[in-house]
């Protein structure tokens, strides 16, 4: 692949839309090409899953068919616009990935790590981000900006999100080359750009 994936994570509340356009538009304006997508989305078919994963009435839904849905949305992304895009040579910024899946899946409602990562190779059939940027934030503060109006994830208890949280930690001390923690500052600004010394860094050495 001659483009450049990255990708961002984060609980609920961290920022992640936020840096991950903020980033799109910094690159954008340094001549790159970029492409800029939302996971579960970026399709037709992926938007539609995504409406299903979201909607708070859907409380009767499983984990296996909630771990599935969000495989299949993200199958459906890789194959109409991530790998094309990658085969062009432009850089891809996806808000979530398949660390998504692990930490809120895995770790959060106790799924096979290992059973979601082989799905997840078979669903992206093997690309991986050259680097991902984990958004650290305390729980109570993330759910704090969300209280208006809740999804169906954002929803549940608060040891299910300090469970996600400490997933991503976990991912991050394995990947350590992969994923980057990025503390949440209360300056949107200065996390930015420590965002950005990460990834020109790997953009470097690509």
């Amino acid at each position: 692949m001659k483009g450049f994936f990255i990708t961002f994570e984060g609980s609920e509340g961290s920022g992640k839309s936020t840096q991950s356009r903020l980033l799109y538009q910094y690159l954008k304006r340094k001549g790159f090409d970029v492409l800029y997508l939302r996971e579960p989305g970026g399709t037709v078919i992926s938007e539609k899953i995504r409406k299903v994963l979201l909607d708070a009435r859907n409380d009767s839904m499983s984990s296996a068919c909630e771990m599935l849905l969000y495989m299949a949305a993200r199958a459906q992304v890789v194959a109409e616009v991530i790998k094309p895009a990658l085969a062009k040579g432009t850089i891809v910024i996806c808000d979530r990935f398949l660390d998504s899946t692990l930490a809120y899946q895995g770790y959060g409602l106790g799924m096979d790590i290992v059973f979601i990562k082989a799905v997840g190779r078979f669903a992206t059939g093997g690309i991986m981000p050259a680097v991902t940027i984990f958004l650290d934030l305390p729980v109570h503060k993330g759910l704090k900006h969300r209280e208006s109006r809740k999804d169906r994830i954002e929803q549940r208890p608060l040891d299910y999100h300090k469970r996600v949280r400490s997933g991503y930690l976990a991912l991050a001390r394995r990947e350590p080359k992969r994923i980057k923690v990025v503390k949440v500052e209360k300056d949107k600004h200065k996390t930015q750009f420590n965002i950005r010394q990460h990834i020109e860094d790997a953009i470097r050495r690509h």
